[in-house]
């Protein structure tokens, strides 16, 4: 056989994602952002040590619109990060292997992440 007959690959838009493969790889692009955000985390920090003109800088950084929301989407990533990891943990525990069970645990994930979010945020 020639390898101008092979079978292709199914290309990206006829190819539907399946809910499982979508959380692996927000679970994967949750960690970056988190690892990113350590280390705006350690400048904070920094700014703090360095005395009250760098901490006031910080201060404006972090109290407007972009800095605010970086720490909204950091929070979302860390709670999604953990509820999803947890999620994780449950699997290798051998429960909720299958497929419309991981599906329903992938939604509470989501759910979870959102409401410990939404009550970091807001209490």
């Amino acid at each position: 056989m020639t390898t101008d007959h092979r079978p292709l690959s199914p290309h990206l838009q006829i190819y539907r994602p399946q809910m499982t493969s979508v959380l692996s790889i927000l679970h994967r692009a949750s960690g970056l952002i988190l690892a990113a955000g350590t280390l705006l985390v350690v400048w904070w920090f920094w700014t703090i040590m360095s005395g009250a003109g760098s901490y006031a800088v910080a201060h404006g950084f972090f109290n407007g619109l972009f800095g605010r929301l970086l720490l909204f989407v950091w929070s979302l990533c860390m709670f999604y990060h953990l509820c999803n990891g947890v999620r994780h943990l449950v699997w290798d525990m051998g429960y909720a292997l299958e497929i419309k069970q991981a599906y329903m645990a992938g939604w509470i994930a989501i759910g979870i992440a959102v409401v410990l979010t939404a009550a970091a945020w807001l209490l």
